[in-house]
This record gives structure tokens, C-alpha cells and sequence, in this order.
């Protein structure tokens, strides 16, 4: 052994079954005679990494029996992953060595020398050495592990400042560090006691070290250390194409892409990119990318997991423990079928208030309504903004960032921030069920009850479901690898082997997976161009009421179209809407917009008898009102017998188109009446003004006498005086004769009949009697005799007044001539109606002859 003063010992090996670490060790190094023995206590503190640590006191004696001497000591402990691994120490220190407690093999060095150290094999940054060259060369120590040290060679080595020493010692020792020895207290990760060590001493003046760890000749560590200190530093390490990595330390090689090298406590050197849904955020950290999306009927959450909304209540998508209150809620609601479901409104609930962003890209806070636009509008902590896809609003809070986007009918939760955010709701990762969130605030009574329709025979589920396998093909394979495209094709399929197609649904759900691609930066190009697909902004600014959605009407266009459980109400009776309510002297009806809208009527150009009185419709409920009352008749005719008076009036959609060219709607007549008791019966009388009106009419090669006859026996057929007067609602009956005409050749066809307030036939009071060739089917007195059959014919109805209006009525009648083919010129009324119109179209002539009647009341 080498006697000097001053002693470098290097290596102290300690077996544990998994730990293999290299520490560097300072001690304090003081002056005293050289054949003196002191022991100093061991204490150690260790700093907040875990990487380097410090202890002020002097290390405890090694157990050698020898006078005391100054050392200097650096420490190396690698590890291995061996059951007999080892823990080795080489550490600069002042010691007291007491000889003769352990085995000990000793060899002195004055420059340079080569050691085998197979008893106690040394691991330095992940490579395992059995071998040491040391070298004493002005005033610096050089420690490698594949030969001598020379400037320039790129190896493995550690380099010290010795000060003067000119000498050492390399002492091999196998000797046992059990648990709590110096090492494992300021090492926690040391769990098994040390078996061996090595030591180098040396004569060393410098007051301050300098220490440079080199892999392949390439710094990792490079520390300066004070005599009077002592510390640990960890040097098994890791090494990855022949770079060097310290112990328990994460290394950033590319902050563009988050390219990073991180060395755990085992020695592997793991290199790590951010993960698909992770993209890199440019300062070599990753965030989490993650999307949800809700279409139809299905939720496909953050992690793709698959859950299907059964019934038509509100449900929890997203909430966070970090910001309590918080939460994103869908309600759902059926469309055309009512064993399907549609989200219809997605809610952000925050910080007392409510968003909710509904059809029609409106938003509402509350219940009133926001005007949004491409600027960022902020309430309440939301940024809402508005395009021609639809509304989004977006949020930052803690560490990290939501948005919420809704176009009507799909609806993208995109979540950002670091690994590891707690997700809930259907969106989450969570293994509560979908009953688990529904949520009873946004859940009416009954949403809950499930049906099971019929059904539809013209799906045809095979082409449904090539369609939705669209997304396997390109241009949508760019992004399978960020998201897979199973879960929307399940969503597609389950819903189009089950729906009908329209409502732009089928582009809808190659929509939503296009758009869950765009939130993490892959642009599928031009897949509408690959696809048969509408154009985005589908019922854009559509406003649909509460019973109604947004979707394909009958006649090819977009608008509001009646929900299922809605219309199921009236179409069991064959009715519009609200049954009919009378109050005294005043009646309305409410009819649904929608109801009308879907057996092609515009309720725009409906009106009662005063074509001036026409729907009023509720802009929030799309809910059209017809109604009459003592200050606006609108055309209403009072009809009594000896006990009740009848207020009468049509709903009909007669215009100025009706009688041109072309007409593209059906005929509409809605009775609308009110039946009252009248304990006073008053008795109405009106009088005739004229019995009889005789006009000469011309209608091409044709010249003939048409007269007009008002008379009460249909038997006798006898003439009414001028001047006589009648009871109301007493049958008169009027007969239409043609003379100068071939009965053989030509018939006379009465065309339409009505009544109104003033001579003139276009009036805008107007009521109805002969429509067509046949009676007003709201006016079951009207009869109608002979008509088409020959040059004359007649018809009674029940005399009336019109109501509020005292005055005359003027009766006028539009008759045609029609050359006779058989029974060619009869009109059909009743069901066949509609199916022989073309039939009578034939009697129709250039000239119709007009002719009225007047009685006064």
C-alpha cells in the first residue's frame, strides 16, 4: 500500500438485484498526522434532483487500522442488471483507514497504468468495463476505459485536476456497504448492500477539482467541486449511438419535433416522439390532440370508443374535474323516425351561465339570442365565432384549451393540452355507462321511451353501407394513421341501414370524419370533388322551431320539416293542427306550418272568404292562426235554423295564379265554422231584386240567350217576383238556361257560382257555391242538377247574409259551352274528382259568358 499523505481511492461495488448506479463524491480533505487514526461521522443531504447530492460532513472511517493520512478520492458507482450486480465508487475524500478488516489487493502508480478490475467490473454511461487506464500527467488525473488518455481520442474517460500529486495507489477491495451506509442514504434507489470497491489514492494541494465525464471524447457532465465538500453524482448512465446520457435525465435532441432521450434509473436510453394525437408544440414538449366527435345517434370519444344515444334526452359529452361547474351537454331528439335519434343542441354550461348552440348556426346565452359572425365574439370566457359551417366556441382554461363546434346536426369536441387531462362525459375514457350521464335538467318527461318502428322498405342497406366504406378509400386513408376510421364507418352504417337518405345526411357522416382529420392538422384534398357531396353550410341560417328540424323537403329544396312524435299527433285524424276554438262571436284554428308544408300547401297564400284575412304565423313556433271575430268578419256567412246560427267560413288558396296558365298547387278548402245556440231567434229576410236576368252571349260561331231564374219550388219551377222576400237560410233555387242552341250538339256547363258584397265579381268579399262544376264541399246545401247534360240545368243553395254587412249580395255564375262526345261535357265531383280533370277540361271555350243575380237584406 501506498503510505503517503494523501491516498485516491477509486471503486466501491455494492450487489442489489436491479441497481446499478456510478456516484461522484466529493469529501472534505483535512490536514493531520500521519500516524494518528480519526473516524468522522457520515451525514449527506440530498438536492432537489436526485442527480447531484451534498454532504458537509466527513466520511466514517473505511474499517483499514492504519494511521491517519489526506486523501483524495473520486468515486464512480455503475451498475449492472445482473442478480450479483455491482455498485461502484470513485470519490475524491480525506480518510482514516484502519488495515486489516478486509481482503485488499494494492498496486502504486507514478504515471501512467493499466488495472484488471474483473473482480469488480465498473459500468460507465451503459457500457461495462473490466478495465482502467489511469495516468498522473502535470497535475491532472485521466481515468479510461479503452486506453491511456491522448487529446484528440475520442473515448471514454474522466478527467480530474490532481494539483501536485505525482504518485498513487489503486487499492481493489471486497468488502460489504450494507443498507444505510453513506451510499444508500443519499442514493435512495440503492435497495441491496455493496459487495466490493476500488480506490485510488493520490497526493493532491488543489483547494478546488475540476471533473469532466467524456463519452467518445464528448463532455456530458464537466462540474467543479470544493475540498471542503463532499458529493455524489451518478455515472452508470446511458448510451445511445454512442452519445452519453446522465442517469434519470430527459434530453431534448429536435424541439421542432419534440425528438427527446430519456435515461431512466436501469440504464436505457429510451428515444421517444410525440405520440399520433400528440403534436409537438415546437419547444420540445408534446400536447395531447384529442377529438370527439357526436353524429347521429353516435358518440365516438377522445380514445375512439363507440356509444350509442338510445332515446331522445340530454347527456353529459364533456366535463373536467378542474374547473367545477364546467360541463359540454348534447340533448337529442328524433327526426323522421322516432327509433332515431339526432343531437339537436349542444349546451356549455360556465360560470352560472348557458350557451346554447342550436340549428340554424344560432347561438343563444340564455334565451337570448347572439349575433356571431367570422370575429370572435367573447361571453362569458368564450371566443364564438360563426362561417358557413357552422358555430364554434372555444375556451382556455388551467392547461388547456377546448372547442366545441356545431353545424346543425354534427358536433366536434376538440381538447388540447398536456397528457394525462381527466376527460368525463360520453366523450371520456370513463367506464360509466351512457345511462350514467343523462342528464335530468335537459331531459322532458318521457324522453326516455324507446319505440321500434317498422321498417323502411326502400333502404337498401348494402349500398348504405359501400357508401360509408368510402372512408377506407382515398383520399380519407391520409388519415387513418391520427384517426381511425372504424368508428365513424360504424356510425354511418348503423344509421343508414335504419334511416332514410336526404336531409344531406349520407356526405354528413364523410363530413364529420373529414373535419375530425382537419382538427389535427391533415387536410383530406378535394374529397367532396371524389364524392357525389353537397356543398357545406346545409340549412345555414335556418331557423326550425321546437317540433321541427332542418331538412330535404318533398319538393327537392331545404327547410322545416315536422318531427316524428310531433306529427304522429294529427296525422292519425287527417288534420293540420289544433282542433278549432270558439268563443262568442269569434272563432280561430291553428294549423302547423310544417303539416302543411309536407302535402305541398304554402300557407302564405291560404286565406278565409276576404281574401285580405290571411294566416298570421308565431315566428317561434311556426304556428299558423286563421280567425275571424264581430270587428273582422273576413267574409264569415251567418246561416240559422230555429235553434242555432252557424258563423261560416273556407280556408281556401285561391290567387290570381290559380286562373292563369299554370297552377302548382292543389285546390285547398277547409271548413271553418262555429256552431252557436241562439235562445232569441230573430227572423232574416232578404228580397229578391230581380226574378230573372237575360244576356246575349257570343262565343265563337255560337250565338244564344243565357237567363238567369230565381225560383223556390223545384217542381213548378215557378219564378220568383221581383221584390219578394225570402227567410234566411230558406233553399232558392236557380236555374241557367241557354236558348239558340243544339241540345244535340252542345252543352251548357256551369262552371262556378259565388257570391260577394258589391256587383262586381272580383270582389274581395267572396263566397262560394259551384267551384269547378261541382258544389262547395264546406256548404253541404249547395245542389247541382243537370249540369253538362244539355242547354240548361240549376242548382239551390241555402239563402244567407254575410256577416256584419248590411246591404246586397250579388249572385254570379261563369258558364261554358262544351261540344258533346258522349257524357264527355258532365263534370265528375266527389272522390274521382281529381283523377278525370283532364277529362273535363274538354268543354272549356274561348268565351265563358258571366251572369249574376242581386238581393238586398
Amino acid at each position: 500500500m501506498f503510505r503517503d499523505r494523501n491516498q485516491f481511492r477509486d471503486r466501491n461495488q455494492f450487489g442489489h438485484k436491479d441497481q446499478n448506479e456510478n456516484v461522484l463524491r466529493g469529501l472534505r480533505i483535512k490536514e493531520g498526522d500521519r500516524d494518528s487514526v480519526r473516524q468522522r461521522p457520515e451525514s449527506s443531504t440530498q438536492t432537489d434532483d436526485g442527480a447531484t447530492q451534498r454532504v458537509d460532513r466527513a466520511n466514517r472511517s473505511e474499517g483499514e487500522a492504519s494511521p491517519q493520512h489526506k486523501a483524495a478520492a473520486l468515486q464512480i458507482l455503475p451498475r449492472s442488471r445482473s442478480a450479483a450486480s455491482m455498485f461502484n465508487i470513485l470519490y475524491l475524500a480525506a480518510l482514516s483507514v484502519l488495515a486489516g478488516t478486509a481482503t485488499t489487493q494494492t498496486v502504486h502508480f507514478t504515471g501512467s497504468a493499466e488495472f484488471d478490475i474483473t473482480s469488480c467490473p465498473i459500468t460507465y454511461y451503459g457500457q461495462k468495463y473490466d478495465k482502467i487506464y489511469v495516468g498522473l500527467n502535470a497535475g491532472r488525473l485521466t481515468v479510461c476505459f479503452n486506453g491511456q488518455y491522448a487529446s484528440g481520442i475520442k473515448d471514454d474517460c474522466i478527467l480530474i485536476s490532481a494539483g501536485g500529486a505525482d504518485r498513487g495507489e489503486l487499492e481493489a477491495r471486497q468488502s460489504i456497504r450494507a443498507l444505510g451506509s453513506v451510499y444508500h442514504s443519499n442514493l435512495p434507489n440503492l435497495k441491496h448492500n455493496g459487495t466490493c470497491f476500488n480506490r485510488i489514492l493520490l497526493r493532491n494541494s488543489q483547494r478546488k477539482l475540476e471533473v469532466d465525464e467524456q463519452v467518445n471524447g464528448t463532455t456530458v457532465s464537466k462540474q467543479s467541486y470544493l475540498k471542503s465538500k463532499r458529493y455524489f453524482s451518478l455515472m452508470s448512465g446511458c448510451r445511445r449511438s454512442g452519445v452519453g446520457y446522465k442517469t434519470n435525465t430527459v434530453q431534448v435532441l429536435d424541439p421542432s419535433i419534440c425528438s427527446t432521450v430519456s435515461c431512466d434509473m436501469s440504464g436505457v436510453a429510451a428515444l421517444s416522439v410525440c405520440g399520433p394525437k400528440e403534436p409537438c408544440n415546437g419547444n420540445g414538449s408534446c400536447i395531447s390532440n384529442n377529438v370527439c366527435s357526436v353524429l347521429g345517434s353516435t358518440v365516438v370519444g377522445f380514445a375512439g370508443r363507440v356509444q350509442a344515444v338510445p332515446d331522445r334526452c340530454g347527456y353529459t359529452l364533456f366535463k373536467s374535474t378542474s374547473i367545477p361547474g364546467f360541463q359540454v351537454l348534447g340533448v337529442f331528439q328524433e327526426r323522421r323516425r322516432k327509433d332515431v335519434s339526432f343531437l339537436k343542441r349542444v349546451i356549455l354550461q360556465l360560470a352560472g351561465a348557458q350557451i346554447s348552440l342550436e340549428q340554424g348556426s344560432r347561438a343563444l346565452l340564455d334565451t337570448r339570442e347572439l349575433r356571431l359572425n367570422t370575429t370572435a365574439t367573447v361571453v362569458r370566457g368564450w371566443e364564438l365565432t360563426k362561417d358557413q359551417t357552422g358555430v364554434t366556441a372555444k375556451m382556455s382554461a388551467s392547461n388547456f384549451t377546448l372547442s366545441v363546434h356545431f353545424d346543425g346536426s354534427i358536433s366536434h369536441i376538440h381538447l388540447t393540452g398536456p397528457n394525462g387531462h381527466d376527460a368525463h362525459g360520453l366523450c371520456g375514457n370513463s367506464s360509466r355507462t351512457v345511462s350514467d350521464e343523462k342528464d335530468s335538467t335537459h331531459s322532458v318527461s318521457g324522453c326516455d321511451t324507446q319505440y321500434n318502428e317498422a321498417a323502411d322498405p326502400t333502404i337498401n342497406c348494402n349500398t348504405s353501407t359501400d357508401w360509408c366504406n368510402l372512408l377506407k378509400q382515398a383520399p380519407f386513408t391520409a388519415c387513418t394513421m391520427q384517426h381511425d376510421p372504424e368508428p365513424f364507418i360504424a356510425a354511418c352504417t348503423q344509421t343508414l341501414c335504419k334511416y332514410p337518405e336526404g336531409d344531406g345526411l349520407k356526405c354528413q357522416f364523410l363530413e364529420a370524419y373529414a373535419r375530425a382529420c382537419s382538427l389535427s392538422n391533415i387536410t383530406l384534398e378535394e374529397w367532396k370533388s371524389e364524392t357525389p357531396c353537397c356543398k357545406a353550410g346545409f340549412c345555414q341560417d335556418t331557423f326550425c322551431s321546437e317540433h321541427e328540424f332542418c331538412g330535404q323537403k318533398n319538393n327537392g329544396g331545404t327547410g322545416c320539416v315536422c318531427r316524428a312524435m310531433f306529427a304522429s299527433k294529427y296525422n292519425s285524424t287527417d288534420s293540420f293542427g289544433e282542433p278549432m276554438v270558439c268563443e262568442q262571436n269569434a272563432a280561430k284554428l291553428t294549423m302547423a306550418k310544417c303539416l302543411l308544408e309536407d302535402k305541398g300547401i304554402d300557407f302564405s297564400v291560404l286565406h278565409l272568404n276576404d281574401e285580405a284575412c290571411k294566416g298570421e304565423m308565431d315566428n317561434e313556433t311556426h304556428m299558423v292562426t286563421f280567425g275571424f271575430d264581430r270587428k273582422k268578419t273576413c267574409g264569415t256567412v251567418i246561416l240559422a235554423n230555429n235553434s242555432q246560427i252557424l258563423y261560416k267560413n273556407t280556408i281556401v288558396n285561391r290567387n290570381s295564379s290559380m286562373y292563369g296558365v299554370i297552377n302548382r298547387q292543389d285546390s285547398v278548402h277547409l271548413d271553418f265554422s262555429c256552431l252557436y245556440d241562439q235562445p232569441d231567434i230573430r227572423t232574416f229576410t232578404f228580397t229578391l231584386k230581380d226574378s230573372s236576368v237575360t244576356q246575349q252571349i257570343t262565343s265563337g260561331r255560337w250565338i244564344y240567350n243565357l237567363t238567369m231564374t230565381a225560383y223556390k219550388d223545384p217542381n213548378t219551377k215557378e219564378a220568383l217576383q221581383q221584390r219578394t222576400e225570402m227567410q234566411l237560410d230558406e233553399p232558392l233555387w236557380v236555374e241557367l238556361n241557354a236558348d239558340g242552341l243544339d241540345d244535340k250538339m252542345v252543352a251548357v256547363v256551369t262552371d262556378s257560382c259565388w257570391a260577394t258584397d258589391q256587383p262586381s265579381p272580383n270582389g274581395s268579399l267572396r263566397y262560394d257555391l259551384i267551384i269547378k262544376g261541382c258544389p262547395n264541399p264546406a256548404d253541404s246545401s249547395v245542389k247541382v242538377k243537370n249540369n253538362g247534360q244539355g242547354t240548361s240545368n240549376r242548382f239551390s243553395f241555402n239563402t244567407f247574409q254575410f256577416s256584419a254587412k248590411d246591404g246586397e249580395v250579388f249572385l254570379h255564375c261563369r258558364v261554358k259551352l262544351c261540344v258533346k262526345k258522349g257524357n264527355n261535357c258532365i263534370p265528375t265531383c266527389g272522390p274521382g274528382a281529381r283523377r278525370r280533370r283532364s277529362i273535363i277540361s274538354k268543354y272549356e271555350d274561348e268565351n265563358p259568358a258571366f251572369i249574376k243575380l242581386a238581393w238586398t237584406y
